[in-house]
């Protein structure tokens, strides 16, 4: 068991090391106004974890995250369903989804900054509108593979319109819209840090934004390693829900 265990996980973590020695050798053969080692990264992200300013910063950019990310939930996986359901809506609206979901948002960060000004809440639609359409694609797409002989028998049994959501489209769509969250906790971190760049300097990015206007590589490295590291935990965490809700199909 020790030896299989040990087999499966070893390519993961040579992978890493291998990485990490590559990024130590690369910094300490730059100048360190490109790039840093990985030692002197890991010394600089300690003595930011250190200070009250970061955990204030890392809290704003939890709240916004959260905030934007929660909402993508709400909006994409009910309405990916519902279009999944009502053909005439779903073919009316797919256009403009697929429109939007290969749009670069940042590019309506200018846009939603002429229209709602600074503050929190056009920060949270930055966040949102990087993070509802891969939920929402990939919910239809979930929602639409269900076998039609499913929909059939759950009919036959007289089974309501609810009910049919519920014990038929919801735990066969959940794994798809699982995968969907993935992709969508990526895209919503880069919504944050865009976010904090563009419409007001607070969080994590401005966090990078004064360390980049210090000429702070170090700090640049350290706050970009963190939001890798939490993107990297949250996506993660994502997988293992997928799993859970995914084992009927096993």
């Amino acid at each position: 068991m020790l030896n299989t265990t040990l087999r499966r996980h070893a390519p993961f973590w040579l992978s890493l090391i291998a990485g990490i020695a590559l990024w130590e050798i690369a910094g300490r053969s730059t100048s360190a106004a490109f790039m840093v080692p990985f030692s002197a990264t890991l010394v600089k992200l300690w003595q930011l974890i250190q200070t009250r300013e970061f955990l204030n910063q890392l809290l704003d950019s939890a709240i916004l995250f959260s905030t934007g990310f929660v909402l993508a939930l709400a909006v994409g996986m009910p309405v990916g369903m519902l279009l999944a359901r009502v053909r005439v809506l779903r073919v009316g609206t797919e256009p403009y989804i697929m429109v939007l979901y290969a749009t670069p948002m940042v590019a309506l960060i200018p846009f939603i900054l002429s229209i709602m000004g600074f503050g929190f809440v056009p920060k949270v639609l930055v966040v949102f509108l990087f993070a509802v359409f891969p939920v929402l694609y990939n919910t239809v797409e979930g929602a639409r593979s269900i076998k039609p002989e499913l929909i059939e028998v759950a009919k036959s049994y007289r089974s309501s319109e609810w009910a049919l959501w519920r014990e038929v489209m919801l735990p066969y769509t959940l794994p798809y819209a699982m995968t969907g969250v993935r992709q969508a906790i990526g895209r919503a971190l880069v919504g944050m840090i865009a976010a904090e760049f563009f419409l007001s300097s607070t969080g994590l990015g401005q966090l990078i934004m004064t360390a980049s206007q210090n000429f702070d590589t170090g700090g640049v490295y350290a706050s970009i390693l963190l939001i890798g590291l939490i993107g990297v935990a949250l996506m993660r965490l994502g997988l293992k829900i997928e799993q859970h809700f995914a084992r009927w199909r096993q």
